[in-house]
C-alpha cells in the first residue's frame, strides 16, 4: 500500500466514510514539515509530512490542539489522523480555508486569547514534553514559575546554544538575576499556545480568527504576549482588546525581553546567526536592568 493509500485509509477510518484523494497540492510557509492540501470525496484536509521519527512531535501537536480546543475559546484545526508509512510520518488536520480578518477580527482574537489564558492549571508545565519548532521543550510540572523558567526554558536553550557554538557571556549571571524581574509579580499557570507568532495565526473565510501549530503548556501568560511582539507585533486592536479583557501587569514591558530571549535562543539553535547577535543584545539589556 502506498503512502497516500495509507493516508486515505486512516482518514476513512477516522471520519467513518470512504475517502479517496482526487487532488493534492503543496502548501508553503512551513519551516519544519512539508504540507499539502488533500481534496477528494467532497472533503478537504490539511496534511503535514516529516521523517518517521517525527511522529512523536505530531502526537504532541495533536495533544496541544485538543488542550486548546477544550478551553472553548479560540478556534483551532481539528486533528483527524496521524501515523507512519515507511520512512514518513504524517498528521492530517481539518482544512480551514484562509480569508481576511473581519472588521473586529483582531479584537476578537485578543478577547479570545484573554479567555484562553484564564484557563488555569494546578502547576506550571504540562503532563507531557513537546517541542517548539523541532527543539525539545521540557514541561516537567512544578509550583515555582521562576525555577521552571530558569531550568526548563532559558538554561536549556543556553546549554543547547553552547553545544551549537554560541556561548552567551554572563549566562549564569543572567539566570541568577531572573528573580529580580518578579519581585512584585506572581504569575498564575495559564494555558498557553506556546509558539504564538503571526505565522501561527490566521482568519477563516468569515473573518474569524484561528490558531495552529501550538506547543502548549501552563505558564505565565506574558510569554505568549511577548512572542507576538518578537517579529514586529500584531494589529494594535489585538493588544487593546486583550488588555481590556485581562489587564497586563505593568512589569510586562520589562519581562517581555526576558521571555523573548528564550525564543531568540531557540531561533539561533534552529537557524543560526544572526540570532546570536540579537540574543547578546537582549541579554545585555536584561543584565543592565537587573543591575
Amino acid at each position: 500500500m502506498s503512502f497516500y493509500e495509507s493516508v486515505e485509509v486512516a482518514i476513512s477510518g477516522a471520519m467513518g466514510i470512504p475517502f479517496r484523494i482526487l487532488d493534492r497540492s503543496p502548501i508553503g510557509g512551513g519551516c519544519i514539515s512539508l504540507a499539502e492540501k488533500l481534496v477528494g470525496s467532497g472533503k478537504t484536509f490539511f496534511l503535514k509530512k516529516n521523517r518517521a521519527s517525527f511522529l512523536s512531535q505530531f502526537v504532541n501537536e495533536v495533544a496541544s490542539l485538543r488542550e486548546l480546543a477544550n478551553s472553548k475559546t479560540v478556534r483551532t484545526p481539528t486533528p483527524i489522523a496521524s501515523g507512519v508509512v515507511g520512512e514518513t510520518s504524517y498528521l492530517v488536520l481539518e482544512y480551514i480555508p484562509i480569508g481576511r480578518p473581519e472588521k473586529n477580527g483582531w479584537k476578537l482574537l485578543g478577547k479570545q486569547l484573554a479567555s484562553m489564558h484564564q484557563n488555569f492549571g494546578t502547576s506550571f508545565g504540562w503532563n507531557r514534553d513537546n517541542a517548539i519548532g523541532s527543539t525539545p521543550q521540557r514541561n516537567t510540572p512544578g509550583k515555582d514559575w521562576i525555577v521552571f523558567y530558569q531550568e526548563h526554558r532559558l538554561a536549556f536553550q543556553l546549554e543547547l546554544a553552547a553545544k551549537n557554538g554560541f556561548q552567551l557571556a554572563e549566562a549564569q549571571t543572567l539566570l541568577n538575576s531572573i528573580p529580580q524581574f518578579f519581585e512584585d509579580y506572581d504569575p498564575k499557570p495559564s494555558l498557553l499556545h506556546g509558539d504564538l507568532w503571526s505565522g501561527n495565526v490566521s482568519f477563516d473565510q468569515n473573518g474569524q480568527p484561528f490558531l495552529y501549530d501550538p506547543c502548549c503548556y501552563y505558564g505565565d501568560r506574558e510569554t505568549d504576549l511577548a512572542f507576538t511582539e518578537f517579529f514586529g507585533g500584531f494589529n494594535p486592536d489585538f493588544y487593546t482588546a486583550y488588555d481590556a479583557a485581562y489587564p497586563l501587569d505593568s512589569g510586562y514591558e520589562l519581562r517581555k525581553t526576558l521571555y523573548n530571549l528564550y525564543h531568540c535562543l531557540n531561533h539561533y539553535n534552529l537557524f543560526g546567526s544572526p540570532y546570536n547577535r540579537q540574543a547578546t543584545s537582549m541579554a545585555s539589556e536584561l543584565l543592565a536592568i537587573a543591575g
